[in-house]
């Protein structure tokens, strides 16, 4: 009897083992998949979820690289964020119950000026925290991008560039396409100002600067100069932006 019961005792044992290393192997299988499957994303999009965090919160990083693509395809070679595919992406943000958080990370020349201004609106409407973080350059329909969020960084060395509408191609030379290039540049207008401390006189008068751009109208502005002028809240990086957006949500 006694030996029965030291054999079951042995088999139980033995089961529980094998369950633990089972359910072990299952988690590291689990992380190896998880771990795929966020590189996969960084690879396709730059887009990730940031939860290792000590403060154990969702965070989703999202990316705007090179020049914003809009309704025409780009050149294989051009790095560029397609705006088809971000929209999309914030409609399911603002539809998780996971996510708690955006981080915009920005480094983009420009780009579709109507792509970038509906980027910025569906960012601003956003009901979660959002912060930007401008890590090389937030360059022309970019700075709309920036002053979107919640509350905006912007590292030393980056810089924003501000100028008048441009557009590519043949253009009439009528009175209606001016006025039409002009209601264009009064939407970014309202909206920057709308969106940060800058008045929307001071960027016309950026805007239109002559003295900057050796071929061009504009005004540059590096790291701090944009937090003088009102458009970035602070200059910073990495490290401040994520504890800002860790204090918003809370």
């Amino acid at each position: 009897m006694q030996w029965n019961n030291k054999l079951q005792s042995e088999i139980v044992s033995k089961e529980q083992e094998d369950n633990s290393s089972s359910e072990k192997e299952e988690k590291k299988k689990t992380k190896s998949e998880r771990m795929e499957i966020e590189e996969n994303q960084i690879r396709e999009s730059g887009q990730v979820i940031l939860d290792g965090n000590g403060e154990r919160k969702k965070i989703y990083l999202l990316t705007i690289i090179g020049e914003i693509e809009g309704h025409e395809n780009l050149p294989n070679h051009s790095k560029t964020t397609k705006y088809e595919h971000i929209l999309p992406k914030l409609a399911s943000i603002e539809d998780s119950g996971e996510i708690e958080g955006v981080l915009l990370l920005i480094n983009t020349v420009g780009g579709d000026v109507s792509a970038g201004l509906a980027l910025a609106e569906m960012v601003a409407s956003l009901s979660k925290p959002t912060v930007s973080l401008v890590i090389g350059d937030s360059h022309s329909i970019g700075v709309p991008l920036t002053v979107a969020t919640d509350y905006s960084f912007i590292v030393p060395s980056a810089t924003m560039i501000i100028h008048p509408v441009r557009m590519n191609g043949t253009i009439i030379g009528a009175r209606q396409t001016y006025d039409y290039f002009q209601i264009i540049q009064d939407r970014i207008v309202d909206f920057i100002a709308n969106h940060s401390k800058t008045k929307k006189e001071r960027l016309e008068e950026m805007m239109m600067n002559t003295k900057m751009l050796s071929k061009d109208l504009g005004t540059i502005l590096v790291g701090e100069d944009a937090v003088k002028e009102g458009l970035v809240c602070e200059v910073g990086g990495m490290k401040e932006a994520l504890k800002k957006l860790y204090q918003l949500i809370e």
